[in-house]
């Protein structure tokens, strides 16, 4: 049982949580990272685009140059629907998450909450079992659906963490809720790629395995939330801070992301970081989302080689931290994450030359993604950290984590332009590049060390 002084109540001592409690919380990450790993990673782009193409009357060689769907009137490439709808979804994420932000922190119905967005976006995933023949704009809803109440969950979720755990173990906590998420997605994720693997024995097509595992992640999401809603408890809401926005909830989160943004103003070279992430986090979301449908449109490549890859990058995103950290002890982290973005970059560049048909060169690539990936989030966040006045760590990570959603669409829609405008998904992979050369310029220049001592922290010895 964790308990924490609550000074409100004059030094009494109030319960925080019980592990049966914590482990229901852990249970979260671990049913809502099916939908990014099987449905957002693997399996949703190329399936999405067929459809498209099916819509299209493309023949089985491939589109056309002058192959076009019309959604709401407006034509596109088929191969661009994917990244527009990805690009649409998270745009209108920044939307709704400051508001769910703002009702979540005001409502003592929290599970409740929870269990609202999370079964509407699991039942959005599910209901793409009625996603066949040319039905584009169906996929396309219902992931918009999806992906919208899939964020605004995941704010509702990690807003029963100051609940649960007091500072001193918040980190560990939070932490390991992270690595079991990353075990469920790839455990399920991994029993999908053996259906890919055994389709002809079980009697399927590759569209039917892509289908099924994409509804069993949305099956997957309903069942395990079950176990945090029964274990997570409901408590009263506590009192507004003095400086807190008061009023209606809906208005409430706008006007608090922008008094936060305003206090950004004093801490320009935090600001200046900021903006270097956003740059080069794009890309990083960008290939995350859209490699499956490169190695699909592009390199030919079948399910048999694109998921186990995908599911490799998984789990070598691991070592990747570790390694990379290592690093960082040696070099410092800012100096880590300038090296991590030229190998970005070396990576995009490989995988517009990879050739077509070839698994090998395909999953070589896939294991330098998964080593690169998981070293520079980690310590982009690690590092972010630094540069957070002291008391405002709450805001200042909600900017972060509205920033890492909310910017990710500009991404998947460079690379659905670019796609658009040269029917080449090489020309649209390569375009990424500006985002890793543009962020490493702008880290470049961000004076790291005086950063971190304008924010009042300390530095550490090695940067």
């Amino acid at each position: 049982m964790t308990r924490v002084q609550d000074e409100s109540a004059g030094g009494s001592t109030v319960e925080l949580s019980s592990r049966r409690e914590r482990v229901g919380w852990y249970f979260y990450d671990w049913a809502n990272s099916a939908f990014q790993t099987t449905v957002v990673t693997v399996f949703l782009g190329p399936y999405l685009t067929a459809i498209a193409e099916t819509a299209a009357n493309c023949p089985d060689s491939g589109c056309p140059d002058d192959a076009a769907i019309h959604p709401l009137g407006i034509a596109i490439a088929p191969g661009s629907l994917f990244p527009y709808t990805v690009s649409l979804s998270v745009l209108l994420t920044v939307f709704v998450l400051p508001v769910v932000g703002a009702i979540a922190d005001r409502s003592p119905r929290k599970k409740q909450l929870l269990a609202l967005f999370a079964y509407i976006g699991a039942a959005a995933t599910a209901g793409m079992l009625f996603l066949t023949g040319d039905r584009y704009l169906l996929g396309a809803g219902l992931f918009l659906l999806a992906n919208i109440t899939f964020g605004a969950s995941v704010v509702v979720y990690n807003s029963f963490l100051p609940q649960i755990a007091d500072e001193q173990e918040r980190d560990k906590v939070s932490s390991f809720g992270w690595a079991w998420g990353y075990l469920g997605g790839g455990t399920l994720l991994l029993l999908n790629v053996i259906a890919v693997l055994f389709k002809d024995s079980l009697g399927m097509t590759t569209g039917e395995v892509a289908r099924y595992s994409i509804v069993s992640a949305g099956v997957w999401w309903a069942g395990f939330t079950t176990i945090p809603l029964l274990a997570l408890r409901n408590r009263p809401v506590a009192d507004e801070d003095p400086g807190a926005v008061r009023g209606n909830p809906l208005t409430g989160g706008f006007k608090q992301l922008w008094g936060t943004l305003k206090g950004l103003r004093a801490y320009p070279l935090t600001l200046f970081f900021l903006v270097a992430y956003l740059i080069y986090n794009d890309g990083i979301q960008t290939v995350i989302s859209l490699a499956s449908q490169y190695g699909t449109e592009e390199l030919k490549l079948p399910d048999g080689v694109l998921v186990p890859t995908i599911l490799m990058v998984q789990f070598l995103a691991f070592a990747g931290a570790l390694l990379l950290g290592r690093l960082a002890k040696a070099i410092g982290a800012w100096k880590t994450i300038l090296v991590s973005l030229v190998l970005w970059t070396v990576v995009i560049i490989v995988a517009f030359f990879l050739p077509a048909g070839q698994a090998v060169p395909f999953v070589i690539l896939g294991g330098g993604i998964g080593l690169v990936l998981g070293g520079s989030q980690a310590l982009s966040r690690s590092l972010f950290s630094q540069l957070i006045p002291k008391g405002k760590e709450g805001e200042y990570f909600g900017i972060y984590e509205i920033s890492d959603k909310g910017t990710s669409w500009l991404g998947p829609l460079a690379f659905g332009l670019a796609y658009d405008l040269t029917r080449s998904y090489r020309i649209a992979i390569i375009a990424l590049v500006v985002f890793f050369v543009a962020g490493f310029v702008v880290l470049l220049f961000v004076p790291i060390r005086r950063a971190i001592v304008a924010s009042g922290n300390t530095p550490p010895a090695k940067l």
